[in-house]
């Protein structure tokens, strides 16, 4: 069992409302610092890797991978727009079996 059975396991429901929220909250994120930006292209990239006819699970593990990456980047600028980022990077760990 490689690192692609653990892509296979996650719920790409579950993915997809997370970004929702996450897309939501980013959208009341006033601050334009590069930090925020890279965040919303990797919401962005896992929206369209959702989205698109050919998906590959091990697209979306490194998207999330990305985006749990970029919101420990970000996390004070969150924090100080009134982001409450822990809970979207305990959930993308929850995914990903971190």
């Amino acid at each position: 069992m490689g690192e692609n059975d653990k892509a296979k396991e996650i719920d790409l429901e579950q993915a997809g409302l997370l970004i929702d929220a996450l897309e939501r909250d980013l959208a009341k994120v006033r601050g334009g610092s590069q930090d925020v930006q890279r965040l919303r292209d990797e919401v962005e990239t896992l929206r369209n890797v959702l989205n698109s006819p050919v998906r590959r699970d091990s697209w979306v593990t490194d998207s999330l991978h990305a985006i749990r990456v970029q919101l420990d980047e970000t996390v004070d600028e969150a924090v100080y727009e009134g982001m409450t980022i822990s809970r979207y990077i305990a959930e993308i760990g929850r995914m990903l079996g971190l």
